[in-house]
Parts: C-alpha cells; structure tokens; sequence
C-alpha cells in the first residue's frame, strides 16, 4: 500500500508537510520504494528509519556515500543506544544494503515539466549554494515550536551546513532570531564557546531558512553533561568583557521587558511580575546576555574547546544565571521527564550549588529563579500565540509561578 506521509498527524506528517509542502510534489512511502504516477520524475528518495510508525529520521538515499555519511556523521554527539543504531544503520547505507533491514522509502516526485528547484527545497538550496545537496532530515513528534534541521550533504558526504526551517510564526520568528544572533555573536574572546557561522539566510515561498555552518567532523558529547560550564556562562553573559557593575532589579531595562510582555499576554502573569517586582524590586544583580537554551544537547566539545549552537532565544539584558537556571530546569523537563515542580526543585538545587561562582548570594539566586520561570512563562506565551500550547509547560508552570510568588488567590 502507497501512503502520502503529509495526511499524517504524527511526526513523519508534520515534517512531510514542513519540507514537501507544494500541492505539486507527488510523495509515496511504502515497503520497497513506491512507483511515481505517469509523468513525474523522482527527485528524492528516503529510507524511512526505524518505521513510518516510529519515524526518527529519513535517510537520503542519493548515494552509498550520503547515505552513510548522513547516519554516522557526529554520531559522538548521541547517547549509546542511539549512537550504536545509528551505526548499524549507517553500516547497511555504506554497503548499499538498506533494504536488507526492510526499512520504508519515501519516494518524492515532480511533475516532468517543473523545475525542481520551483517545488522542493532542498533542490532551491543546492542551487543557491551551487552545487548538489542532499538532505538528512530528523523527525520529532508533532509540536507548533518544533523547527525540522537539515542536515545537507554534498555528493562526497562532506557535511555542507544546517538549514533551519520556519514553517509558522512562532518558528519563523527564530530562525530570524538565530540568524541575528549569529551575526552579532563576539567569536575567539576568552572562555567564550565557538559559535557555527550563518552562511546564507533567505526565504523560499512561506518558509524562512537559514543555513548554519555545520560542527567540527570530530565534536563530541559532553562527558558530563550535568556539571555546568559556568566559565562560558559567565563570558556569553558579559560578551567575553568585564563584569557589569550589578544594578536593582526595580527600574531595570529587564523589568520593563517582562512588563511590555506581561502587558500583551495578559492573563494571570500580570500578578505574578508584579509579585516578583514586589518581592525583589530592592535585589541588586548582575544584567548581561543569555544563550537562551543552554542544555547538553546543544553543547559539544572539539579539541578541548567547548561548542555551542542553537542560538534562536538568546538575548541581552538577563540577570546573570539563567543559563544554569535553563539547563538545570531543561535537563529535568526534557531529558528525564520530570513534572514542571521538580524540574523547578531542581533548578534551585542548581543554583544553590552553583550559583555563588556566579555572583549569587541566596536572594540572589532566589530572583534568579523566580524571575527565569516568569521569563519561561511569557516565552511560552508568545510561542502559543504563534502556533498553539506547550502541554509540558501549560498549565503546570502557571501554576507553580501561582504557588512560588503567592498570587494564587490575588
């Protein structure tokens, strides 16, 4: 049976309808490879990795070379279990032998007379860059604020860059925010972590696309992924510069943007800035740049040196220390699953640790926290407007915002 991928609700049908969206494409997974109809020519074929059930990736099936270099390129950088299917895999592209693990092909085809680059992507962007590209495409489940990453390939499986894709508001808004960040981002200054390059930015029909310059072949994994890296921290947070001298939190630059933001989520985070301005307006800190998701999976290390990407929420003006705040809470959320007040638990425990290498005194790093989750909380907001709730974080962190600043029954 020969199935269009774009008429699913799960992640295979999300991603599908990101890339493959133009109503011309003709689109076919089945077992084996699907026949295109009478007068359209493939264009791109995929292995469909493990299932279209379970899809987690699509792998280009343009060459052995792509194919194998697609699967086990920074394959340093994934846990065990996914780094060793991933080898298998990429074993199996290498030989040419994928269809030994019986794995689906989504065959993607253009009408005869259309010129490729009119319809997929990948085709506009190789000719924008000028030569053949080919893309491996991730697949996560269905989210409005996930973005699909390609990861293109030349015809000698050189990794060439990422492109970031913005299929609606919300994640078209950060790859432009990524894209500004890169650009202004200082490179080479003291503990700062190297940063990838924006190669091209452009738009191609609703999509906002940037390509990012791709990760050093040899980068790995953090070895101890929950031991922050609070030196980088510090030289992102002052732009690889001095110390700031620290400065009210009433009256801050800060405060205003949370009032600005507050003001046009409306809603019952309006209670809570004005508790967190009540309680901590006289608490002097430290005001610099944030990543803005600081976590292990965006962090790698080359030849000693720590690398960071994934850029798109980073901004000036923070209280220093909400990157230890962002990854400590992320890490218990995203990578252990854990419900949003012990994720907040943990990042108090995180800043407790930690925090006094950053300045942080108790009341300090208590309107760290507090005024990280108001933060996450407006952040959430402004991604729903765009493109619909986070159920990880709605209602859950209203609540505990409720709960932490006492404008439960206000």
């Amino acid at each position: 049976m020969v199935e269009d991928p774009r008429g699913r609700r799960d992640g295979i049908g999300w991603v599908s309808r990101a890339i493959f969206g133009d109503e011309r494409l003709w689109l076919g997974v089945a077992p084996g490879a699907a026949t295109p109809p009478p007068g359209h020519r493939t264009v791109a074929r995929y292995a469909v990795v493990p299932s279209v059930e379970r899809a987690k990736f699509l792998l280009p099936l343009a060459s052995r070379r792509v194919g194998a270099a697609s699967t086990l390129a920074y394959n340093a950088l994934r846990p065990p279990r996914v780094r060793a299917n991933r080898l298998a895999v990429g074993v199996l592209a290498g030989l040419g032998a994928t269809r030994l693990a019986r794995l689906p092909v989504l065959n993607v085809a253009a009408p005869g007379g259309v010129d490729p680059a009119e319809v997929l992507l990948i085709a506009y962007l190789a000719g924008a860059e000028g030569r053949p590209l080919h893309a491996a495409i991730g697949i996560r489940p269905p989210d409005p604020h996930h973005k699909p990453t390609l990861q293109l390939f030349d015809d000698r499986g050189v990794a060439w860059a990422y492109a970031k894709v913005g299929w609606n508001d919300a994640t078209r808004a950060m790859v432009r925010a990524e894209a500004d960040a890169l650009r202004e981002q200082p490179r080479d200054v003291g503990d700062l972590p190297a940063v990838p390059r924006l190669l091209r930015e452009l738009g191609w029909g609703d999509l906002a696309v940037t390509l990012v310059e791709p990760m050093p072949a040899g980068v790995r994994r953090l070895s101890r992924p929950d031991r922050p890296e609070l030196a980088a921290m510090l030289a992102i947070a002052r732009r690889g510069g001095p110390p700031t001298p620290p400065r009210p939190l009433a009256g801050s630059p800060f405060l205003a943007d949370l009032a600005a933001r507050a003001d046009r989520a409306g809603g019952p985070v309006v209670p809570a800035l004005a508790a967190l301005a009540d309680r901590h307006g006289t608490t002097t800190l430290e005001f610099g740049h944030w990543h803005g998701d600081w976590v292990p999976w965006n962090l790698g290390v080359h030849r000693g040196r720590l690398h960071a990407w994934d850029w798109e929420n980073s901004g000036p003006g923070r209280p220093v220390g909400f990157d230890l705040a962002h990854q400590a809470f992320q890490s218990a959320l995203s990578l252990r699953g854990r419900p949003v007040p012990e994720a907040a638990s943990g990042m108090a425990a995180a800043l407790d640790r930690y925090g006094e290498s950053l300045g942080l005194d108790p009341a300090r790093r208590r309107l760290v926290g507090d005024a990280y989750l108001v933060e996450l909380w407006l952040r959430t907001a402004e991604l729903a407007a765009g493109g619909g709730w986070s159920d990880k974080l709605h209602p859950a962190l209203l609540h505990l915002l409720a709960d932490r600043l006492g404008t439960a029954r206000r």
